[in-house]
């Protein structure tokens, strides 16, 4: 099984894979590569893909048993994230004097040591089951907050030993509901690649207590990222952006991309906020565009939609459309997909050819709800589609499933101001009772 992820999306991959029961190895690029294809043109194997040149910088491996998950991994050579997760139980230094195991030259290396560690009694098996659940959760994060690129799933034997397996039900309905969390910190908080810096250190004095202050500045030193962050105190990423978000709001705390493996010649970090370090773009409604050539079907949605804090804009002619929505740049797209002139499809797929829209939700209207439409649909690149006559309550969960609440987006700046002093002391507080206990 092999494709794109404008085809088929990473949920649905998983979710064939678990319903099949299938064991082997799913590859994921960011962008699509051409591999070899050794012997037959016709076919790519993963062997292939790990030996061409053509490797995009981002990528990942997830290995299954039985349709459930046995490791998960982004770059299977590099050992730092493995290190960034033993600084829980302060062994992060063993990994310099373990003797390479044989499962680390013909597996993912990361996984080989986890077991030279467990074999040499460095860590328990729970805290060996705690870090791939760990590893598995931050892989995914990233794979279904990812739109564009590749992927290649292939049958083979397990990746063995299994420490644990995950059923993949429960973990993706989480894991999902994160990356729409994660979806209203933009524009402030991009990537949990980012690193937070203090920028004044006085506002925070007078915010903060001196306990929470001390752990959090033992962190925010521009060089340890959100997801390092997140290791090294035993929880997961959204957790620390959802407590310096607030900070990052006001100005008090910057963000930046520090200076990684494959950057260490370059010129240091390199800001990711505004042109101007200080200064935050203001925040904005939510936009939706829904493109119908129906009257009703336009008015319904801005009607439902504005009551609700989004900003809706409906377009009833499909040619017009096309240009409106790059002045618009909405943060969704609702398309009809039986119009003259022009149909939803085409429209969609005009859209995907372009950068600006390639990672933009579009879900298809139709008035059919057939199985060769929602075939059409995500051929064409759509990720989503709504059959009609909609309610309420549908196109606002359908909405909300793809670029969160509108409400909620517009309130959540005090409420995030009222509270983050609490949340913060309880996140870093027992982060460090975590960290001095093990």
């Amino acid at each position: 099984m092999q494709g794109k992820l404008n085809e088929i999306d990473i949920r649905s991959i998983l979710q064939l894979i678990e319903l099949g029961q299938r064991t082997g190895e799913l590859f994921v690029e960011a962008y699509p590569s051409q591999p070899s294809g050794m012997g037959n043109p016709g076919m790519v194997y993963v062997q292939d893909v790990r030996a061409s040149k053509a490797l995009a910088e981002q990528y990942w491996f997830v290995f299954f048993l039985n349709g459930e998950i046995v490791y998960a991994a982004d770059r299977a050579t590099s050992l730092s994230r493995l290190s960034d997760y033993l600084r829980r139980y302060r062994a992060e230094a063993t990994l310099s004097s373990l003797v390479v195991p044989s499962i680390a030259t013909t597996n993912a290396p990361e996984y080989g040591y986890l077991w030279a560690l467990l074999e040499n009694h460095i860590l328990t098996p729970a805290q060996g089951r705690s870090i791939i659940q760990s590893m598995v959760h931050e892989t995914l994060f990233d794979l279904l907050s990812l739109h564009q690129g590749s992927f290649i799933f292939e049958l083979g034997p397990a990746l063995s030993p299994q420490l644990t397996t995950l059923e993949m039900t429960p973990l993706l309905a989480k894991i999902m509901k994160q990356v729409q969390e994660w979806k209203q910190f933009h524009p402030h908080i991009q990537s949990p690649d980012q690193c937070p810096v203090i920028a004044d250190l006085a506002m925070l004095q007078d915010t903060l207590s001196k306990r929470t202050l001390a752990t959090l500045d033992r962190y925010a030193d521009g060089k340890t990222s959100i997801r390092q962050i997140a290791r090294y105190l035993n929880r997961d990423s959204l957790t620390v952006a959802r407590a310096i978000y607030p900070y990052v709001q006001k100005g008090v705390i910057q963000l930046i991309y520090g200076t990684t493996k494959e950057n260490e010649s370059g010129s240091g970090v390199k800001p990711v906020r505004s042109r101007e370090f200080g200064r935050l773009p203001e925040p904005r409604p939510l936009r939706v565009v829904c493109i119908d050539d129906g009257v009703t079907v336009r008015e319904t949605v801005e009607h439902i939609l504005r009551q609700h804090s989004y900003e809706a804009t409906a377009i009833g002619n499909p040619l017009k459309a096309l240009s409106l929505v790059f002045q618009l740049k909405p943060d969704l797209i609702l398309c009809d997909i039986a119009m003259p002139e022009l149909d939803g499809y085409e429209i969609c797929a005009m859209l995907r050819k372009s950068t600006a829209f390639r990672q933009i939700p579009i879900v298809m209207l139709t008035g059919k709800d057939g199985f060769i439409d929602r075939v059409k649909a995500k051929m064409v690149g759509a990720t989503d589609y709504l059959t009609k006559p909609f309610g309420e309550s549908e196109l606002l969960m359908l909405v909300e499933k793809y670029i969160g609440a509108g409400e909620q987006y517009s309130s959540q700046h005090n409420d995030a101001l009222n509270n983050v002093d609490n949340d913060l002391e309880i996140d870093w507080t027992d982060a460090d009772s975590t960290l001095t206990s093990v």
